[in-house]
């Protein structure tokens, strides 16, 4: 039994086929228009094997599209789909500054390698333009929570959804840079292929599912079950 060539193998085959084809391709239509235009006028090119010629164009052309499409499906499952599909409905952190408001809000989580002596927070739209800014007086080193109401520097509450990016500025007391790191949490939604890349959603915000770096069960809301006790009458006390 010969198992199925997958992984990249896969796909040096399929690339190394579909040139194949191109090249034989671009071969025949040079050959047929040369062809056509040295065609004796006194006796042109018999009909029928015009159509048998069409044909086999046809059925090259055929076999191109087919080995592309063999090549995307190979890209996807080596992209991780069939994977990111497994987190949906599961509680994951990524790490990645990009967010998206949901019910008016969003949040954002950074940690600060050591004490920062300033600090500021920027919320930066997808055309690049700070919407909102503040700078937190807790500047000291280790994780941090930012929860943004959704409006913007003026007060102006914005929708739902967007592309929204949480910017951390921070600086010791001789003006170095802090490094710092953020991150997103949130209940994945959806799965979804862009351009050969894998995207998931969490809070409305469509992210690369590789910057996922812990998953977790969603904690179950439902309230423990009462016990039902019935009281039954005493029916001879009664009497």
């Amino acid at each position: 039994m010969v198992d199925a060539v997958s992984g990249p193998a896969a796909q040096t085959a399929t690339q190394s086929g579909t040139k194949r084809l191109a090249e034989s391709f671009d071969t025949f239509l040079n050959l047929l228009t040369t062809q056509l235009k040295n065609q004796d006028p006194l006796s042109p090119l018999d009909s029928n094997q015009f159509t048998q010629q069409l044909v086999q164009m046809t059925g090259v052309e055929q076999q191109l599209y087919g080995n592309q499409l063999m090549e995307k499906l190979v890209a996807n499952t080596g992209s991780g789909i069939s994977t990111a599909v497994a987190l949906i409905g599961k509680d994951v952190k990524a790490g990645t500054a990009e967010n998206a408001i949901k019910d008016g809000k969003a949040s954002w989580n950074y940690n600060l390698n050591r004490a920062a002596n300033d600090l500021k927070l920027e919320v930066v739209d997808s055309r690049g333009r700070t919407v909102y800014s503040e700078a937190p007086a807790d500047m000291k080193a280790g994780d941090h929570a930012f929860n943004w109401n959704g409006k913007d520097s003026s007060g102006k509450q914005l929708d739902d959804g967007g592309a929204y990016t949480l910017r951390v500025t921070a600086k010791d007391s001789a003006g170095t840079g802090v490094i710092s790191k953020v991150n997103i949490r949130g209940v994945v939604t959806g799965v979804e292929q862009v351009d050969g890349k894998t995207l998931i959603t969490i809070n409305g915000a469509k992210i690369p599912w590789e910057t996922v770096t812990s998953i977790n069960e969603v904690a179950s809301t439902t309230p423990a079950k009462q016990n039902d006790n019935t009281l039954i009458p005493d029916t001879e006390a009664a009497a």
